[in-house]
């Protein structure tokens, strides 16, 4: 490796490696490595200087605050149940991946690498929960999003808790649930890299006796070894027991603390914005005596470095929120301990500069030190002791011995409790077979992965630079729907739609693809294309091209392009797909621009992450807010309900037509509901659209304006609207129904998918989604027209024959048609003849869409 990839590493290979893979590959690594070895100090270097957008992310709340990141379950605001892929009609589970704000959806965007500690902790399924929310927001299949991970943890150590009911619903997806089982994980190449240089321990003969513990080796004398801490005295002072649960070290430390003599003091925290309770680092609420034994939560960050994380002492003096701390032999001088702070953060934004910061949020602030006569295991990873008791009869979980045991800096400074039994130190099959192949990498190995990680990752953003194919997409996508109803939607800044589709065409996708295969027969696999003269040369002139004919061509679709229709589920579908085909642009051009001296992976890198991250443009519009949807329910005026409905019988008289052609029952109990006084409130209310302001308006007007006069009605008290959570007349609430599945595939239809998208999406038959969409159809939520085309609508109805069978119809179609067509033609036969029959019924709202 070259001087610049090793970076300060030179006294530690794999460190370097690590490093290395990081910075300059998009593969993703599971960095591992005995207790000691330096993995949260990497990150802490990482954090500090790294030129992708990063995030660091934790499993628990104290991880959290001792990594400087974030919990994976509030950033990702993932469910704390099982999450089985594929299975996302799990409504409760589902709804949450996408109640993210803007804010997050733009740090997702932006996201380079994702770092997530205490790995060990983490579950499978948790895992490919994070890869359904990233695959989602970033609307990219791969793995991840795309985005690379970096996994940091000993598997030896604390592992992922899982609760036997759960394992009940796990066990059909996963072999186990430790985070390598994730399948999102099996789609991708992960690279384990081991640390190996120890700074705990220095004692080689205690390190080998570790190993033999994290790898299930303990036996024959290294055992006995072991054991003949059982037969030592307990320590008079300056230990610390370390035990299984919160209760036994709770009772130690109070037992402890009673029998000294002295006063006790209490020092308050202060907590300063959001800091959750579970995430206190020590006791908000601090009871200390003179002679007390403690334990340092922090290192000293003064120049002098006075004491450490996981030091202990002993308490000499109070002096308000000042605590004096000597050694626990009283060989040193005490220390002066003040309180310190520890910071909760968030991610957000930074406009300026387009680059994901660390927002503080909350602060804790105390004396950085907790009683310590016993502490758990649990909470002891990542401390180091010189003296510990380890009473590891009770450990009920693999792993947790090890834990407690490597805390120790010597062999010496080591007591059992009790010989340790068998199964404490047992480990777990699977984590013991992946990690067989973790520790038989020799650094040839890592060297080689290394270099051919990194030629791929810089072709892959090269290709990724001029790839138009998500955009292409997109862009018809957004020309069809603009173009198949022109009649009703009116698109502003859109010029003639077949002329920019060709020029479109000619002018960036096809040149994109062509240039795409120039660039494959340049790459010689041997020269990064950073490094590589005539890459550099081609892509400057492409950035000269492409440069000028993306603004030729969007540039008035980018500033002003605006959907005007008063169908406002088309008007949403619409400027979804603008937004879309907007950022995709705006990514594509940051891009090119990045290319303007030739191309550099770095500098591609920054500038789409950081124009992925760009505040939107705010949508140029100015909807009037529409009133709630009312029913029946709400009605406050039946005398005004009932004129309604008589005006309109006898229009539809006249006209000959059926009522609901008049106007739906849903309209009419909007009007008796609101009593609107002028044509803006009327336009206010739902489904009611220009044509009915128009054909009716002044009628309608004219009968509430009556009703109103009549009754001396000045101001309206509009009702609360109802919601599905509210009580129903017995006052008991209403259960969830069964059609909250169909409501899901709804909500992804009205987003501008198509029904494979959304079977795909749900891990759902096509023929699923199909019945969902025909129940909105025969409902009239939806029109035919958005389902099935009208020439291939034309062709269902002139072959739905009485008395012919559904096969029968559709052989007589041909392929061109499927089942899924022929039933949602039916079920908008049912909407009309329901609509015909009943017209006092309650029909969709969107009349005059």
């Amino acid at each position: 490796m070259t001087e610049s990839t090793i970076h300060s590493f030179d006294d530690n290979p794999e460190m370097a490696m690590v490093d290395s893979f990081v910075r300059h590959t998009g593969a993703n690594i599971f960095l591992t490595g005995k207790a000691g070895t330096g993995k949260t100090t990497f990150l802490s270097g990482l954090k500090a200087d790294c030129h992708k957008q990063i995030m660091v992310t934790a499993p628990t709340g104290v991880a959290a605050i001792n990594a400087g990141g974030v919990t994976l379950h509030s950033f990702f605001q993932l469910p704390f149940g099982p999450f089985l892929p594929g299975r996302t009609d799990q409504r409760r589970d589902f709804q949450r991946f996408f109640r993210f704000s803007k804010e997050k959806k733009r740090i997702i965007k932006g996201l380079d690498l994702l770092v997530i500690d205490e790995i060990s902790m983490v579950r499978a399924d948790l895992l490919d929960s994070v890869d359904a929310v990233l695959r989602r927001l970033r609307r990219n299949d791969r793995p991840f999003g795309g985005v690379q991970l970096l996994l940091i943890g000993d598997l030896f150590q604390l592992p992922p808790v899982v609760k036997p009911d759960e394992w009940q619903w796990l066990q059909e997806v996963y072999p186990s649930m430790y985070f390598f089982a994730s399948q999102a994980l099996a789609r991708t190449e992960l690279i384990s890299i081991e640390l190996k240089k120890i700074y705990r321990q220095s004692d080689q003969d205690f390190i080998d006796l570790l190993n033999a513990v994290r790898e299930n080796r303990l036996e024959g004398e290294a055992a006995e070894i072991l054991n003949r801490c059982a037969e030592k005295p307990l320590p008079e002072r300056g230990a610390i027991t370390l035990t299984t649960h919160n209760r036994k070290a709770d009772d130690i430390n109070r037992e402890r603390l009673d029998r000294l003599d002295a006063k006790p003091r209490s020092i308050t925290a202060e907590v300063e914005g959001d800091f959750p309770e579970q995430s206190y680092p020590t006791p908000d609420r601090l009871v200390l005596k003179k002679g007390a034994q403690v334990m340092f939560l922090r290192n000293d960050a003064s120049p002098e470095k006075l004491y450490y994380n996981g030091k202990i002492g002993r308490v000499s003096e109070i002096y308000g929120d000042r605590v004096l701390v000597s050694d626990p032999d009283g060989q040193a001088a005490s220390v002066e301990v003040k309180p310190v702070d520890w910071e909760n953060i968030t991610y957000t934004v930074d406009d300026e500069n387009q680059t994901i910061k660390e927002d503080v949020i909350g602060r804790f602030s105390q004396i950085p030190l907790k009683l310590a006569w016993a502490v758990t295991i649990h909470k002891s990873q990542g401390l180091t002791f010189d003296r510990a008791v380890v009473d590891a009869r009770d450990a009920f979980a693999h792993g947790q011995t090890y834990v407690a045991l490597s805390r120790c800096r010597t062999l010496e400074g080591l007591v059992l409790t009790s010989p340790l039994p068998r199964q404490g130190v047992a480990v777990d099959p699977s984590v013991a077979e992946f990690m067989a192949g973790v520790t038989s990498q020799t650094e040839g190995d890592l060297d080689s992965r290394f270099h051919m990680a990194r030629m791929a990752y810089q072709q892959e953003l090269l290709l990724q630079c001029f790839d138009f194919a998500a955009m292409r997409g997109m862009f018809y996508y957004f020309m069809r729907l603009a173009d198949t109803n022109r009649s009703s939607v009116r698109v502003a800044g859109l010029p003639d739609i077949t002329a920019l589709k060709v020029d479109a065409r000619k002018q960036i996708f096809d040149v994109g693809e062509k240039f795409q295969n120039q660039l494959r027969h340049m790459m010689d696999g041997e020269t990064l294309p950073d490094d590589h003269e005539g890459i550099r040369e081609r892509t400057r002139k492409a950035a000269g091209w492409f440069g000028e004919k993306f603004p030729a061509l969007f540039a008035t679709l980018l500033d002003k392009g605006m959907v005007e229709t008063d169908n406002k589920a088309l008007k949403k579908q619409m400027n979804n797909g603008l937004d879309n085909l907007r950022l995709e642009i705006r990514v594509r051009m940051a891009g090119i621009r990045s290319c303007a001296k030739g191309f550099s992976s770095k500098r591609y890198l920054r500038a789409i992450s950081g124009e992925g991250m760009a505040a939107s443009p705010k949508a140029k519009t100015a909807a009037v807010a529409s009133t709630p949807d009312y029913t029946e329910f709400d009605i406050e005026h039946p005398e005004m309900f009932k004129a309604l409905k008589d005006w309109r019988a006898s229009v539809a008289k006249k006209l000959g037509v059926p009522h609901f052609q008049v106007l739906h029952q849903k309209v009419l109990v909007q009007i008796a509901v609101c009593l609107p006084e002028d044509d803006f409130a009327l336009a206010k209310l739902k489904g009611v659209g220009p044509r009915t302001r128009k054909n009716y308006g002044e009628d309608i007007l004219r009968l509430v304006r009556e009703y109103r006069e009549k009754h001396d009605i000045d101001t309206v008290v509009l009702p609360e609207p109802k919601t599905d959570d509210s009580p129903s007349a017995s006052g008991k609430k209403k259960k969830k129904q069964a059609g909250d599945t169909r409501q899901i595939t709804l909500t992804f239809f009205e987003q501008g998918m198509d029904v494979q998208s959304i079977a795909d999406e749900r891990g759902l038959a096509v023929s699923t989604i199909q019945g969902h969409l025909c129940h909105f159809i025969e409902t009239g939520t939806i029109s035919l027209e958005r389902v099935v085309e009208e020439e291939k609508t034309a062709a269902i109805m002139a072959a739905l024959q009485p008395g012919r069978h559904l096969k029968e119809v559709k052989d007589s179609l041909g392929q061109e048609i499927t089942y899924g067509d022929i039933k949602a033609v039916i079920a908008h036969q049912k909407y009309v003849s329901s609509s015909q029959s009943d017209p006092e019924a309650s029909d969709s709202d969107k009349s005059d869409a």
